[in-house]
C-alpha cells in the first residue's frame, strides 16, 4: 500500500508536465542550478581568507571624525532640552 512503483512515478511525472509545460520546468531547473552555484560559490568565498582587503586599508590613515562645536546647536535644542520638553508634555 505505501510503496510506488515506476508506473505511479511516470503518471505523476506526466501530470506535473502537463500542468507547467516543458519550457516552465526547464527555467525552473535552470534557476534552480544557478542558485545552487550561487551559493557554492558564495561559501568558498566566505572560506577564503580576506587578505588582500586588509592591506590597503592598514595603510591608509583614518579620517577624523568631524567635530561638533558649541555654535553648532540643534533646531531641536539640546538632548537636555529635548528631555525637559517630553518631560513637560507628558505631564
Amino acid at each position: 500500500m505505501g510503496e510506488f512503483s515506476i508506473w505511479h512515478w511516470l503518471i505523476v511525472l506526466l501530470i506535473v508536465i502537463m500542468i507547467f509545460g516543458t519550457k516552465k520546468l526547464k527555467n525552473m531547473g535552470s534557476d534552480l542550478g544557478q542558485a545552487v552555484r550561487g551559493f557554492k560559490e558564495g561559501m568558498k568565498d566566505a572560506d577564503t581568507p580576506a587578505e588582500n582587503t586588509a592591506e590597503p586599508n592598514a595603510a591608509a590613515p583614518a579620517a577624523a571624525p568631524p567635530q561638533v562645536t558649541a555654535s553648532a546647536k540643534s533646531p531641536l535644542g539640546t538632548r537636555a532640552e529635548q528631555a525637559e520638553d517630553i518631560a513637560f508634555k507628558a505631564k
